[in-house]
């Protein structure tokens, strides 16, 4: 199989790739009901060294860049109460956290999850996290700009792989709002 971009090689449907993908990440694969059929979610087994945006792309290909997404954890607080939730925005982008993220969160402050509640909360590693297997109760902001790539490639929940999804997925995900100009 041909992954749908890059040039990888190690690649399958991400439900015969469930021995490599996380507990919460396995789970939403193996009981997927979206629009696109879960075969059309492709894991690529890439080495963990290269599991950060910069050294990936300089890895595989910078062209990978312009079609790569970060999902980021943010927490969201108002009168004693915590509301996390994921952003997905191109990786060339950074979220408008204390911005767009705070008011669509109604929130007074918003600021990234400290790593280890991020990792704790979604039962994934660091450098690793992707909306696919978040808990249904968080909201999941997602950028307009990566719901509109035909395929984006996003963390797999672990180091180890990436998963590349068709951008118009992330809008069916539970909770899931598109939002213009989440990425700045």
């Amino acid at each position: 199989m041909r992954a749908p971009l890059g040039d990888f090689d190690v690649v399958r449907p991400a439900p015969e790739a469930l021995d490599l993908l996380v507990a919460p990440v396995a789970a939403a694969v193996r009981g997927w009901s979206g629009d696109v059929p879960a075969e059309e979610l492709v894991h690529v087994d890439t080495d963990p060294q290269w599991a950060d945006t910069a050294t990936f792309v300089e890895h595989y290909g910078p062209e990978l860049f312009s079609q790569s997404a970060n999902c980021v954890i943010v927490a969201g607080k108002r009168g004693g109460e915590t509301t996390l939730a994921a952003c997905l925005v191109l990786s060339a982008a950074r979220v408008d956290v204390n911005g767009v993220v705070r008011r669509q969160l109604g929130a007074r402050k918003a600021s990234f999850a400290p790593m280890d509640t991020a990792v704790g909360e979604t039962g994934m590693e660091y450098g690793g996290i992707t909306p696919i297997g978040l808990p249904d109760t968080w909201p999941l902001l997602v950028d307009a700009a990566v719901a509109d790539l035909p395929h984006v490639l996003v963390g797999s929940g672990s180091r180890r792989g990436k998963l590349i999804v068709p951008g118009k997925v992330f809008a069916g995900l539970p909770n899931a709002t598109v939002i213009e100009g989440l990425g700045v």
